[in-house]
């Protein structure tokens, strides 16, 4: 599974091993791993509260937990990345992942449960798109865009996979006994992928670039508003995917007719992130990040505004997926395009952290802020505006950025 390409390299060096496996074999584990570690605990809560008794606030706080913990260990796994490559990363990920699992099935009480899903979410933090951005920025270079986009394509089909998978699974069998039967899933997927199709020699990091005062990129004006601008973006794209069943049923769509519309975004995702490679051709790294946080609050106010018909407003949600399909690869680029591919896992791990706090925290505070915004019309309102701020942080960004249309500029030499 190691066969080699040799190609230029974007990293300083003038050739490249580029491992012709790694491409497919992460978008299998991709597809498993967010299908099951992530998209089959909505499918099975039901099941599980109704067994155990344990209350779905409580619940759905584990998960939210794990999602924070993968936010914070994401920083040191990044870190590891930059040094070591992603092999021994994800398939020790890949193992934590199938511990948590089969513990969640087994839990005797809650308290194992929430242990089990802070295990998790070490696991994902090693396991889903960071590490694999990572992994396919260092081997793919100047195709990296490319190598990206499939991924992403195929990680989006995670729910498609094991969403029904998981229903008919649980329709015959206990919620812990699917688990069980997902774990032996993942790890037969996930664990030898990982192990062999990423064994190739991980290429020398370039050198880094520099900020023009030396300032280090982490502490940087232009990271740090990029940082505050995906913290509101994240907050808002992931409170309108948790609002958009019970707002389409304020506007008198039936709760079937909410699912299709939320289930025709994520289809929407898929179409966007077929359009990136495009928008890279044609925009700034900073006017395309500017220019997609802005379309996000566009369609969030559209959906605010919008009482009907029924179609139209499908249509905005459609529309909705579009962005947020795009906004995942902007993330997955946003260190690369302005100061190269120098401590890439470090510098995402730290870019994104906040955001995946902001968007584990945004299911309960969104529904939070309905209630005191008079509904979802109101909360979507607000959201918008977090959107527009988040537009103008990234412009001011932008100012001091070493790089332009994804070019790194080289490093100071003053």
């Amino acid at each position: 599974m190691t066969n080699l390409d040799t190609n230029e390299a974007a990293t300083g060096t003038k050739s490249r091993l580029r491992p012709r496996a790694a491409l497919p074999a992460l978008c299998a584990t991709q597809i498993t791993s967010w299908g099951i570690v992530y998209y089959a605990f909505p499918v099975l809560l039901p099941h599980l509260t109704a067994d155990t008794g344990w209350s779905t606030g409580a619940t759905t706080a584990a998960f939210s937990a794990a999602l924070l913990t993968s936010a914070f260990a994401g920083i040191p796994v990044g870190r590891i990345l930059d040094r070591r490559g992603p092999r021994a990363v994800m398939t020790t990920g890949s193992l934590l992942a199938v511990a948590s699992i089969l513990t969640i099935a087994a839990a005797p009480n809650f308290y194992v449960f929430a242990a089990a899903w802070l295990l998790a979410g070490v696991s994902m933090a090693a396991t889903f798109y960071q590490p694999a951005f990572a992994a396919l920025t260092r081997w793919w270079g100047p195709d990296r865009i490319r190598a990206l986009t499939i991924v992403t394509l195929a990680g989006g089909l995670a729910s498609t996979v094991f969403a029904p998978l998981t229903a008919l699974l649980a329709a015959h069998l206990s919620w812990r006994t699917t688990y069980v039967v997902l774990a032996i899933i993942l790890a037969a997927v996930t664990i030898p992928a990982h192990a062999l199709a990423l064994r190739a020699p991980w290429p020398p990091a370039p050198p880094a670039v520099a900020a023009p005062d030396r300032t280090p990129i982490a502490r940087s004006r232009p990271f740090l508003l990029l940082t505050l601008a995906f913290t509101c973006s994240g907050f808002a794209m992931y409170a309108v995917v948790f609002g958009m069943v019970p707002l389409m049923i304020e506007r008198g769509a039936t709760p079937s007719t909410a699912a299709w519309a939320l289930g025709l975004g994520g289809a929407g995702q898929t179409l966007g992130r077929t359009l990136y490679a495009t928008l890279t051709r044609t925009t700034t790294v900073t006017i395309r990040t500017a220019v997609l946080l802005t379309a996000g609050g566009a369609t969030t106010t559209a959906l605010a505004l919008t009482s009907g018909p029924m179609p139209l407003l499908i249509l905005f949600a459609v529309l909705a997926g579009v962005v947020r399909g795009n906004l995942t690869l902007l993330q997955a680029t946003a260190v690369s395009d302005r100061w190269g591919t120098a401590n890439y896992g470090r510098l995402s791990g730290l870019l994104i952290a906040p955001a995946t706090v902001a968007a584990a925290l945004a299911p309960w505070a969104s529904a939070a802020l309905a209630g005191q915004l008079g509904g979802y019309d109101g909360l979507f309102l607000a959201l918008a505006v977090g959107s527009a701020l988040a537009a103008v942080l990234a412009l001011g960004s932008g100012r001091s950025t070493s790089c332009a249309n994804g070019r790194p500029a080289p490093a100071s030499t003053s």
